[in-house]
């Protein structure tokens, strides 16, 4: 049989449907609209290989409509008017069974490309849903974007691929008729880095190429018969992640050598300048922050020269940006100080805000206190009144704790000097 496990294991159903949950399960929002046959347009945003094609299908099966497919890899703007002049003689205009056209890669549309997407999703001719492993909201027109949900796939957990490879031994009608024996996953799962297609092909290409039974699978035996050669790096799959998180945490590790050498491969790869300035742009505050506050001023100037620069010369920026970076003393106080107040935000609620620093532009609130003993920091010696600005049931919490490198010790010595020991500086 040359359809491959992968595609001959695809699901039909929302019942046969694995994962996402929080989307397709009885009480998830794409279920309901799925049932009611209400679609709206979408974009599905997740890594490779999590079923966004499949759930494409489905969803265009179960509400029994027209579906066209269309790849951003080879599809220009006559393939994108073709199509939709086919969608429209195919399905009723503002109904239940408006044509569904699937674009997989959507972030691979140049904006000329999306732009002719949104007459007919905005008219009704077509119920879009767009798939892509990129942040829509940099990768997606805005126009376009505010006419679709957002749904995120989330990737498979161990128990959802091992169901998978269960499935396949009971159900398929090659494998199944296979004495296998699961006793080991964790090689099959590392190899096929979350992605299901990934993990079905190889798990077929290993049990396909025994003579004798039982096939007994184990670490060392899948580890022993795949041949892994070091993959080329490919943007559209798992290498795509591998490679920039370790240019991450090369940068973040002080390590320019490995930095470069991890964008080259990107380079090389034909990754796009923009994905990498937006994660150097995030690095420069998550990882080096108030340690070297220019470091986010060179990271957005990077950005913004590649994005009008292009390939090739956009390797030189990044380069320099990128060797800045690793060269910056580290810091993730910024960072951890926001994860912290935006926990203790949902462990609180909606506290009241202190009076004395409310706002106050109505008589009424003047009246009720509101900033009526406000200090007027410019007012005091060294620019500074000591009074309470957090809501009296936090007070005292300490979310901001500067890291120990020259710029934040003298942060330190700063607030200390303030506060004293209000937030234990």
């Amino acid at each position: 049989m040359n359809t491959p496990l992968a595609e001959r294991l695809r699901p039909k159903t929302l019942s046969d449907y694995l994962s996402q949950q929080h989307l397709v399960g009885k009480e998830g929002m794409l279920y309901q609209q799925i049932k009611s046959g209400i679609i709206p347009s979408l974009i599905l945003w997740g890594p490779p290989g999590i079923g966004k094609t499949t759930l494409a299908n489905i969803i265009a099966n179960e509400s029994d409509r027209p579906f066209f497919k269309l790849s951003a890899i080879n599809s220009g703007v006559k393939d994108i008017r073709d199509v939709i002049d086919k969608a429209k003689k195919s399905g009723g205009l503002f109904t239940a069974k408006n044509p569904i056209l699937f674009i997989d890669e959507i972030h691979r549309f140049s904006k000329s490309q999306q732009d002719s997407l949104l007459e007919a999703v905005e008219k009704g001719w077509v119920t879009l849903i767009g798939a892509t492993t990129e942040n829509p909201s940099f990768e997606v027109i805005s126009a376009l974007l505010s006419r679709c949900q957002v749904y995120t796939l989330n990737a498979f957990s161990k128990t959802d691929l091992e169901a998978l490879l269960k499935r396949a031994m009971a159900e398929d009608s090659v494998i199944s008729k296979l004495n296998i024996k699961l006793k080991e996953t964790e090689a099959l799962l590392r190899l096929s880095g979350g992605d299901a297609r990934k993990l079905l092909n190889i798990f077929e290409l290993l049990v396909t190429s025994f003579e004798k039974e039982p096939i007994v699978i184990t670490n060392a035996l899948v580890t022993k018969q795949i041949q892994t050669k070091a993959a080329r790096y490919d943007k559209t799959g798992e290498q795509h992640y591998d490679i920039i998180s370790a240019f991450i945490k090369s940068i973040r590790g002080s390590d320019p050598n490995a930095a470069v050498y991890y964008l080259a491969r990107m380079l090389e790869g034909g990754e796009d300048v923009k994905f990498i300035a937006r994660r150097l742009l995030i690095l420069a505050s998550e990882d080096i922050g108030n340690a070297n506050p220019t470091a986010l001023v060179i990271a957005n100037n990077t950005f913004q020269a590649v994005t009008v620069i292009g390939n090739p010369e956009s390797r030189i920026i990044l380069s320099q940006c990128a060797t800045y970076l690793a060269c910056s003393p580290k810091s993730n106080a910024a960072y951890e100080a926001i994860n912290k107040a935006q926990q203790k935000v949902r462990d609180t609620g909606d506290l009241s805000v202190p009076l004395p620093i409310r706002n106050a532009p109505t008589k009424l609130m003047k009246e009720l206190g509101y900033g009526d003993t406000y200090k007027y920091a410019h007012n005091y010696q060294n620019n500074f009144a000591d009074q309470e600005f957090l809501p009296s049931e936090i007070t005292n919490t300490t979310f901001y704790d500067p890291g120990n490198n020259a710029r934040e010790n003298a942060q330190r010595s700063f607030l200390k000097a303030l506060w004293k020991d209000k937030y234990g500086y």
